[in-house]
């Protein structure tokens, strides 16, 4: 899948440099549809959402970090709610997050033009962990174009990503905002989630799987 997206040097809307400290806007939901406020409070639970930082400061804490790390922020654009932001081989990229308030849906934003059926999502958070799981296997660590995103090089159009010679996203590790280290209790449901898809069947108290079940992904 070809994923619509900006490089390194370009701001994710005004593909100015990256350099400059740009405000940035903070997406004002009114009302919050059920998945809307789901995905919030998923996000907030991950320790990987950066709120409404900048574009430039995406860039500036991802740009030394390896290939494949990514984190979730606040779109600066007014017509989206989020961003996803993750390092390629050739810097920093961001992918705005679209949402269907009607279908309760979200999707990755495509080249032009869009794919007539969007692989979609219930939430965000399922949305990064397929892809983190595709990277994760064979077929995506192959390069099969099925469940793969691919960004443009530096400089080019949106438009000509989709002709271009692109830059394959890797959804590898999120990064954590600082003081927002995940606590022992978090980790070990992250590693429940990781081992078994059947949690809820586990045997633990009542207590312990409301807890699973508050967070039932493994990034």
């Amino acid at each position: 899948m070809v994923a619509k997206a900006t490089s390194t040097s370009y701001h994710e809307e005004s593909r100015v440099p990256c350099c400059p400290h740009l405000p940035s806007l903070t997406w004002q939901p009114t009302p919050e549809p059920c998945c809307v406020t789901t995905t919030f409070q998923y996000l907030h639970t991950s320790g990987w959402y950066w709120g409404s930082i900048s574009a430039s400061e995406a860039c500036d804490a991802l740009l030394s970090r390896s290939e494949g790390t990514f984190l979730v922020r606040d779109s600066s654009h007014p017509d989206y709610m989020l961003t996803l932001s993750v390092k390629t081989r050739c810097g920093p990229t961001n992918v705005r997050i679209k949402h269907d308030a009607s279908g309760g849906c979200f999707w990755l934003d495509c080249g032009s033009p869009p794919p007539p059926h969007p692989r979609t999502f219930p939430d965000v958070l399922s949305l990064i962990q397929h892809y983190v799981s595709f990277g994760q296997s064979p077929r995506g660590r192959g390069g099969d174009e099925g469940g793969d995103l691919k960004a443009g090089p530096e400089g080019y159009p949106v438009q000509q990503v989709a002709k271009a010679c692109g830059v394959r996203l890797r959804l590898v590790r999120p990064l954590h905002r600082p003081h927002a280290f995940p606590s022992l209790q978090h980790m070990a449901r992250l590693a429940i989630h990781r081992s078994t898809d059947s949690s809820k069947q586990l045997p633990l108290p009542k207590l312990l799987l409301g807890y699973l079940k508050d967070y039932p992904f493994h990034v």
